[in-house]
């Protein structure tokens, strides 16, 4: 603006200093000297290589899980979400059998099954992930699977474990029955709700607490 209004005095024969427009209009005079120094981010692709690779492979880690799984610096990966744009921003919607918010009574085995995941601190292996699986009428442990990642294999490890140790061996059950879990993006993956209905059993997500 100020370089317009001077250049337009000028043609009219009025030759006006850059300080005295400053003043005239209250405009910092610095600031119209100011040029910015900082040079373009740039992604190094050395960085950027591995991180791809693997939120390709399993969209839903977030920058911590990528960062922890490459053994990166979490700011650093982060950074890099942010540039590229990787970051999740909104999960998926679809339906989901939700059940009532009632207290789990199973009244005999194998009528409901129940699996979850957590972390765990592995020591010299860092935090590991471990998924469980059980009777909830008997409270029997019947499946578990300890990995580096949480992906949707270790769940499905865990399952395949506990039907073996129920039947025998992997098949379709004798009678379907339910498999409690939460929503996470590992039950409600295509890779574990199709192993799931493989083996006959039915999936129903507790009610998400408010």
């Amino acid at each position: 603006m100020i370089d317009t209004i001077r250049q337009g005095l000028r043609e009219e024969g009025y030759r006006v200093s850059i300080s005295q427009l400053c003043r005239w209009f209250g405009f910092p005079r610095r600031t119209w000297y100011y040029r910015s120094v900082k040079s373009e981010h740039r992604v190094r692709p050395e960085l950027a290589a591995p991180i791809k690779a693997l939120i390709e492979e399993e969209p839903s880690f977030g920058y911590r899980t990528v960062a922890h799984l490459l053994g990166m610096n979490k700011n650093t990966v982060q950074r890099i979400f942010q540039l590229r744009g990787w970051q999740v921003r909104k999960r998926a919607v679809g339906f989901r059998p939700r059940i009532q918010a009632l207290p789990s009574v199973a009244t005999a085995p194998d009528q409901r099954w129940s699996t979850d995941l957590c972390r765990v601190w592995g020591g010299r292996d860092g935090w590991l992930t471990l998924t469980l699986v059980i009777d909830c009428h008997t409270r029997q442990l019947l499946g578990w699977h300890l990995s580096r990642s949480g992906k949707a294999s270790t769940a499905a490890s865990a399952l395949e474990q506990a039907l073996i140790a129920r039947y025998g061996s992997l098949g379709r059950v004798p009678e379907p029955f339910l498999l409690r879990s939460d929503n996470g993006l590992v039950f409600t993956s295509r890779r574990y709700t199709s192993l799931v209905r493989s083996h006959g059993l039915k999936q129903e997500f507790i009610t998400p607490l408010k």
